[in-house]
């Protein structure tokens, strides 16, 4: 049967709307077994036995994750002729002395690598990597079957504030050899203490286009330390509702990793999950595809249920990424699916970082927005479950993705604005409360909001604008709210430069938001007392 003669299998709208991804997860695996989709090349065999991808129906299950030899039944590819694409770097728990790198190639090789050395001429170390094969089925009669594998290594014992070169490969494809040169990255890890500038950048919802390209070369001039990426991040499924999202397609992962590869190989990618994010077919909490496909702290609650939930210092800051798919009130496919241990964890966290000496500053990123205007506007189930903790803990900076536009609040305390915070001030957390910032124009199509006078990168003067947020009966209500200060519909993404304090000046963030031209479209600093 060929993928033009597949039936469509995914789950109907009707259905979709109203199951949780467990459920869908659940549809799609019978359903496949069922009709007997998967024949050839021993796929029958691994839906029955849920050998080839997955446990059969265990809960959190992941890819296949095989040794250095990729799957020795298969015929011997010729290595030489296979070249390794879509690096991207993450730091690991402690980024002065991890980093984590992953890679992919488009076919099964053998005996894939890491090349390790202080110098370019000098990858002497060489280590093992770890393979993550994914398989997705043809969910719909106009997509092919994909078989993808993924490559990790793990790095751990690293010299803090050192630069390492590195180059991946397999037997082969040797990249520390003359003719391979060009293949090889860098990445510099962490500094030991906490005195001295540096940069980070941010955004959401990235996709494929030459608008996403554009911005991820705009963040290189950057040279940021790491970047945030808050979710819904290739759009290989393209509603991101539940109607349509077991039709997902797996190739756009590809093209994703291809296109970041400029950036990702150098700086580390730091992910967390929007409701794009969730695929059904590959685990019942739907992120069987990321754990495939990114190596990401684990010192969440749970890396297998919720592996986008994690936290890491770097320098004087702090940063927690959240899985807002587990609280939002909107898209409902994987609510409570963490059974409220992501937020129990979410209190120690910001307790614990709050105070750890050589913190000063809290970031927390994730996708739906606790305060926004855009088309999706403020989700309350993010304002009922987290916003109390950050103002528990002080946070300083929130940044979300989920409307694509950029967006900018005055500090909020208590659901209210405290004070105005117009371009180019600067707000003091412990007494006006927390920047809410949206940066989702990172290139997938940009939303407009829903006043119809948008305020194109100005300040807001006015008192109010009227928007909306989403409750837990699932329904949207009216909201006039007066915390909405900079508006921007274009392409852009967020630059924060923080700087240490050295008496007698406290410590800040310089938040600078870039259009794709180069433009800053908004800048304020977070200043908190020594």
């Amino acid at each position: 049967m060929t993928p033009g003669d597949l039936p469509n299998v995914g789950i109907p709208a009707h259905l979709a709307e109203r199951m949780s991804m467990p459920e869908q997860h659940e549809y799609l695996r019978a359903r496949l077994s069922r009709r007997g989709v998967l024949r050839t090349g021993g796929a029958a065999g691994a839906l029955a036995t849920g050998g080839l991808l997955l446990g059969a129906g265990s809960a959190g299950a992941e890819p296949r994750r095989a040794g250095p030899e990729l799957v020795r039944t298969r015929p011997r590819v010729d290595g030489s002729l296979v070249a390794p694409f879509g690096r991207h770097l993450a730091l690991g728990a402690d980024p002065r002395t991890e980093m984590r790198v992953s890679w992919q190639v488009p076919l099964p090789v053998r005996g894939p690598y890491l090349r390790l050395g202080r110098a370019p001429w000098d990858l002497g170390e060489r280590i093992e990597a770890e393979v993550r094969e994914l398989r997705t089925p043809s969910l719909a009669k106009d997509l092919p079957e994909v078989e993808q594998y993924y490559l990790h290594v793990a790095l751990d014992g690293l010299r803090p504030d050192t630069t390492y070169y590195y180059g991946v490969g397999h037997e082969g494809f040797d990249p520390a050899t003359a003719e391979r040169v060009s293949t090889l990255g860098s990445f510099t890890t962490a500094p030991k203490g906490s005195g001295d500038p540096f940069v980070f950048t941010a955004f959401g919802d990235q996709g494929v286009s030459y608008d996403a390209l554009a911005n991820d070369q705009l963040i290189l001039g950057q040279n940021p330390a790491f970047h945030l990426h808050a979710g819904d991040i290739c759009y290989a499924d393209s509603t991101g509702k539940g109607n349509s999202s077991d039709t997902y397609d797996a190739r756009v992962w590809d093209q994703f990793l291809a296109q970041t590869e400029s950036v990702a190989a150098r700086v580390p990618w730091m992910v967390t999950t929007g409701n794009h994010d969730m695929e059904a077919w590959y685990s019942p909490n739907g992120y069987g595809g990321q754990s495939a496909r990114w190596s990401l702290p684990e010192n969440g609650p749970d890396s297998r249920k919720a592996p986008g939930v994690y936290s890491f210092v770097y320098g004087n800051v702090g940063v927690v990424a959240l899985d807002a798919n587990d609280v939002s009130y909107q898209i409902r496919a994987n609510k409570g699916h963490t059974d409220g241990a992501q937020t129990r964890w979410l209190d120690r966290t910001l307790r614990e970082l709050r105070a750890r000496d050589g913190v000063d500053f809290i970031v927390a990123f994730f996708h739906h927005c606790a305060y926004a205007t855009g088309l999706h506007a403020s989700d309350g189930g993010v304002r009922d479950e987290w916003v109390g903790l950050f103002e528990k803990h002080g946070v300083d900076l929130v940044v979300n993705g989920h409307n694509h536009v950029y967006e900018r609040t005055d500090p909020v305390k208590g659901g209210k604005g405290t004070r105005k915070l117009s371009f180019g001030e600067t707000t003091d957390p412990t007494r006006d409360g927390i920047v809410y910032v949206t940066a989702g124009g990172a290139g997938k199509d940009l939303y407009g909001f829903a006043v119809p006078d948008s305020y194109e990168g100005e300040v807001n003067e006015r008192d109010s604008v009227l928007s909306h947020y989403w409750t837990k009966s699932g329904l949207p209500v009216p909201d006039r709210v007066g915390w909405s200060r900079v508006r921007y519909t274009g392409f852009s993404f967020l630059a924060v430069r923080s700087v240490p304090g050295k008496r007698p000046e406290p410590p800040k963030l310089e938040v600078t938001a870039l259009a794709q031209t180069g433009r800053r479209v908004d800048h304020f600093t977070v200043r908190r007392p020594s």
